[in-house]
């Protein structure tokens, strides 16, 4: 008989208009997982910077036609992955659905679609390859209240994170390939190519307390870079979108590209943490940085493009799910258990051990 298998993508989520900007702004520095103050002064501070930012969002946002394409692609992953899925699996019916965690389709109107499709099992999947508690671990947190809401009990298996996966590294390292030849092709003989991997930033006190998601970009890099087949490769991790005063995870992507300016390299990018499209690479990386390293007198700027439906992408992220269903575990990585060294407490897997442990 065949089963109902509901697979839900966690993703950030962008604003759909100008007027959106300020309450996704809103939701996003509300969040427990983002600001970490007390919880009485949250709700201001968050909407306090909320405000301040807003002008700057929406004059980045403007850039792009308004608004972030984030939901129209992230649909067009869903809808490339339902259909490998469905073809490779015909015992069951899948049928991917998406929950956004600071704009629509909110993880409240996934949930409803759920269970209104009459699913028998769950499979959440991150479209964020590396774990965070401040992303794929606020997404579980709150698919988890809203299912408690809606009174939403199923069969559930969660990967947490998928950041050396083979499928998705090789997929990856052949688009950083490309590129790479592209431009390689396009500068003088006699000019350096240096690849920067950027990652979203995180404020250092987050990875100091445990937080994986800093290791996991490391071996997200070394995993694509063993992949390529460009021996001797020059290439660094860095760090994007810095938005708080604090001390950020480093080196910043923009300084990378100024150390590159001055020593005449050019640089490829390649947005190693993000899958889609959306303001941090279609803004930051391809207006910003662009426009910064010009001005240093860069002797080549070039980016790798997101995976957004790309084949590979997609095939990889369908094995992905497969595994993910048929694991014997409810939290798996992508090669089953832990993968996280000790130290970073904020794994998941330490945390539901430490759970386990503690009701025992």
């Amino acid at each position: 008989m065949t089963r109902r298998v509901a697979v839900v993508l966690f993703n950030l989520g962008g604003p759909d208009s100008p007027e959106a900007v300020r309450p996704f702004l809103v939701n996003l520095f509300t969040d427990p997982a983002i600001l970490r103050v007390p919880g009485f002064v949250r709700p201001l501070l968050g909407r306090l910077i909320a405000w301040k930012r807003t002008k700057a969002a929406q004059e980045n946002y403007a850039i792009i036609g308004g608004k972030s394409p984030l939901r129209e692609l992230t649909e067009e992953q869903a809808a490339a992955l339902e259909g490998v899925l469905n073809t490779a699996e015909p015992g069951d019916a899948y049928k991917c659905f998406v929950a956004m965690r600071y704009w629509k389709p909110f993880t409240e109107e996934a949930v409803a679609a759920v269970k209104q499709w009459g699913a028998e099992e769950i499979l959440l999947i991150p479209l964020y390859p590396q774990f965070s508690s401040t992303t794929t671990g606020s997404s579980i947190t709150e698919w988890n209240a809203e299912c408690a809401k809606a009174g939403l009990s199923l069969p559930t298996s969660t990967l947490c994170c998928f950041h050396s996966d083979s499928g998705f590294a090789q997929a990856t390292a052949r688009m950083v390939e490309e590129a790479y030849d592209k431009a390689r092709a396009s500068l003088p003989a006699d000019v350096p190519l240096r690849v920067l991997f950027s990652a979203h930033g995180l404020p250092e006190v987050i990875v100091k307390s445990g937080d994986p998601y800093q290791w996991q970009v490391e071996q997200t890099m070394a995993a694509v870079v063993a992949a390529m087949n460009v021996p001797g490769l020059d290439h660094v991790v860095c760090y994007q979108s810095r938005v708080t005063p604090q001390k950020w995870l480093g080196p910043s992507t923009d300084s990378e590209i100024e150390r590159a300016a001055a020593e005449k390299v050019a640089v490829l990018i390649s947005p190693i943490a993000f899958v889609s499209e959306h303001s941090e690479t279609l803004v930051e990386l391809d207006v910003e940085y662009r426009d910064h390293a010009e001005k240093l007198g860069i002797p080549g700027y070039f980016r790798v493009p997101a995976q957004n439906a790309d084949a590979g992408f997609i095939a990889a992220l369908a094995d992905l799910v497969r595994r993910t269903q048929h694991s014997a575990r409810t939290l798996c990585s992508f090669a089953g258990g832990r993968q996280c060294p000790r130290p970073h407490k904020d794994c998941p897997h330490g945390k539901a051990n430490a759970l386990q442990a503690k009701a025992a």
